[in-house]
């Protein structure tokens, strides 16, 4: 592997977000900064709308009642031959359902909120739009139709889509009243509020859940063809789209994520994600691992293993190429679920070790993880592949053991602690990051300062922290009451960020003066600077010699100058 040689600054990551709003802590840097991180049913519900002579009855396809609108999907045509991902993609064409026109260069325009797993849905949303016929445009104002990709992990991510629709609407009714955009709410907060969202002053038209964009163009032709919205939030027990090549926002980006499995069977009681997206399926290894050969040879330097759950990452299909080796399937030492595991199956241990052996030089990442999930074997693979990053998430949430509890976790402090170290005892140079959660339900001022010391005591290197915020449907919405007033909860976040940063800038002067390799990524937006990646999640701030030239995907091998914890 070649690389050149450049004095470097580095950063910590770290992200906070308050009750109803994120705020960014820091910018990850090594110089270094961090950013903030069976059955389908289809009912005409009546809504009413602002006239007093009418009411809008919007066609909303779910899971819960009536019979099977399966066909309404865009399923493959059968018999259709050539490329797998094309064909996957096409709409179908139904004979008592015509459509002619399709997309026919209407334009569309996208805006994403969220996750990770939201950008990679909206690349594979625009390979099925594209091949309907629609073009993305990148003006808002030349857009026929306006899709928002949504999340709904905290009250402040729906509060801001709520405020664009508002906008949108001026854009509807006063900007271009003669050619009035469609708006599409998709993602998860659209499976969570969908006949809210149709219902709310004619603000959006179609809406589209996360387990249903092959039957977008659908949804839109029929909304073409009505006054009324129309929705499909039907959650799918296998669909990972694992079929159709996603059409990438960046065409220059030198890092890609790639989805693995989607949905979640944890059900933490704080969390609304098995809800929006889904019981736990995973592509096949044959997909995962033909995907990842094509982005090798287009030039990708860092590839991200994605997925709600990734480690619970379980393949049952058949493989030619693949045999189920048979491990990686056990759970971490002193945990435990609340669900009945399955058993066999490729796990992700043989998963990563198959990835990384693809190309040598391309970068392994992996996201999100549950502590529970980090078997010897998964630790072995990453210790003995080098292009595997030693960077580990690992999501404490709190570090009280009865907080835990009541947040239905599966493990203790002392377990999550005892895992830490056995990581550490395989993986030496191992760092981590993690999620934690301030002023859940029923936290006591004990509870917190235990959440704090944890902090302390493990030495995390990137944190993502935030207040918490009561979501509907949750287990904690159900049995628990959100009873920690918001002064509190503010208070506490700010302790928990002002000792994570503590502890992050100590631990981060051992690497001043050290060397390591960074893939430099390109210049930032905002000031210009050039930076890159290293092996450990950190971001790297980059001082180039005037003669040296980079260029996006190059390795380069740096002497760290100096190092903070934001």
């Amino acid at each position: 592997m070649a690389y050149r040689s450049v004095i470097c600054r580095i950063k910590a990551a770290a992200a906070a977000c308050s009750y109803g709003s994120a705020k960014q802590a820091g910018s990850r840097s090594f110089g270094w900064s961090a950013a903030a991180h069976s059955g389908s049913s289809a009912q005409s519900t009546g809504s009413s709308s602002q006239s007093k002579h009418s009411k809008a009855r919007h066609l909303v396809f779910n899971n819960r009642t009536g019979p099977s609108l399966q066909h309404f999907l865009a399923q493959p045509l059968a018999g259709t031959t050539g490329d797998a991902s094309a064909s996957a993609a096409a709409p179908e064409e139904l004979p008592y359902m015509a459509v002619s026109d399709w997309g026919q260069g209407r334009k569309y325009y996208v805006e994403v909120y969220g996750c990770q797993m939201n950008v990679n849905d909206t690349e594979i949303l625009m390979a099925v739009l594209n091949k309907a016929g629609y073009q993305r445009t990148m003006a808002l104002s030349d857009a026929d139709v306006i899709f928002l990709m949504t999340c709904a992990i905290r009250e402040k991510a729906e509060h801001r889509i709520w405020e664009r629709l508002s906008v949108l609407k001026s854009l509807k009714t006063k900007t271009r009243p003669d050619r009035a955009p469609m708006v599409g709410v998709l993602g998860c907060m659209a499976e969570r509020l969908k006949e809210k969202l149709l219902e709310s002053d004619k603000l959006v038209d179609v809406v589209c859940g996360p387990d249903a964009y092959r039957s977008l163009p659908r949804l839109l032709s029929l909304r073409s063809m009505s006054a009324d919205g129309v929705a499909n939030v039907m959650l799918s027990a296998d669909e990972t789209y694992a079929d159709i090549t996603p059409v990438r926002l960046d065409d220059n980006r030198i890092s890609v994520h790639l989805s693995v499995m989607r949905g979640c069977n944890n059900m933490c009681s704080f969390c609304i994600v098995p809800f929006t997206r889904g019981t736990e399926r995973s592509r096949s290894i044959d997909s995962i691992i033909g995907e990842v050969r094509k982005l090798s040879s287009q030039g990708i330097r860092e590839v991200t293993l994605l997925g709600q759950n990734v480690n619970s990452y379980r393949d049952t299909s058949q493989s030619s190429a693949y045999d189920a080796e048979g491990y990686g399937s056990a759970l971490s030492r002193g945990f435990n679920t609340i669900y009945k595991r399955k058993e066999g199956g490729r796990r992700f241990a043989e998963l990563l070790h198959c990835v990384a052996q693809v190309d040598p030089e391309m970068r392994i990442r992996f996201t999100s993880p549950h502590p529970k999930d980090f078997p010897d074997d998964l630790l072995c693979v990453i210790r003995d592949n080098p292009n595997v990053c030693r960077n580990i998430h690992l999501p404490l949430q709190s570090g009280s053991t009865s907080c835990l509890e009541r947040m239905r976790r599966g493990y203790s402090r002392e377990a999550f602690l005892a895992l830490v170290q056995h990581i550490r005892g395989i993986i030496p140079d191992v760092t981590f990051s993690t999620d934690v959660i301030a002023g859940f339900c029923g936290e006591t001022e004990a509870e917190h300062q235990h959440t704090v010391s944890m902090l302390e005591a493990v030495g995390f290197d990137m944190a993502f922290m935030f207040a918490y915020s009561m979501r509907e449907r949750t287990h904690a919405h159900r049995k628990f009451s959100d009873d920690v007033p918001q002064g509190v909860k503010t208070q506490r976040l700010t302790e928990i960020i002002e000792t994570f940063h503590t502890t992050a800038a100590k631990r981060n002067q051992r690497y001043v003066g050290t060397q390591g390799l960074v893939l430099y990524e390109g210049l930032t937006r905002k000031h210009a600077r050039p930076f890159g990646s290293d092996d450990y999640g950190h971001k790297v701030f980059l001082h180039v010699p005037s003669e040296m030239r980079l260029q996006p995907g190059d390795y380069v091998r740096v002497r760290i100058s100096a190092a903070s914890s934001a």
